[in-house]
């Protein structure tokens, strides 16, 4: 039964990316887009903090107490917030820099090291919040 609860949040996130996909494909703006999915991202945020079995499902809770229980699903949470808003502003960094880059190349081809290089620190960004959830599972586990 603590499965399905779990399965709730990444049921409604699949969801919510076929639907931003499906309106850029439409015609939609891609900047609407983007804030459709700050807004999937925010509910789905909002159901697992009001409601603690959600984000405590992952773990075994049956032998813990109920504010260990509680401290655990925050801990899950907390390393999905890392992870979820480094990856969009990862993917805001190179949704920028990579066009740059390539209208750079085209102009002169010596310069393709160099805008390859701000297109990397744009994914270092997300690299950086994995890195920080990895750590807070560590700790939970």
């Amino acid at each position: 039964m603590e499965y399905i609860f779990l399965s709730i949040p990444v049921i409604f996130g699949v969801i919510s990316v076929y639907l931003a996909n499906r309106a850029v494909q439409r015609g939609c703006k891609r900047k609407k887009a983007v804030y459709m999915q700050i807004a999937s991202f925010c509910t789905v945020f909002i159901a697992c903090f009001l409601c603690p079995m959600i984000a405590s499902a992952a773990g075994d809770t049956e032998a813990a107490t109920e504010a260990a229980a509680g401290a655990m699903g925050m801990g899950y949470l907390a390393a999905a917030i890392a992870t979820g808003l480094s990856c969009i502003g990862g993917g805001i960094a190179v949704a920028y820099a990579a066009p740059a880059a390539i209208g750079a190349t085209s102009e002169d081809s010596k310069n393709f090291g160099k805008s390859l290089i701000f297109v990397a620190l744009g994914e270092g960004v997300a690299l950086y919040g994995m890195l920080v959830s990895i750590l807070i599972l560590s700790k939970l586990g």
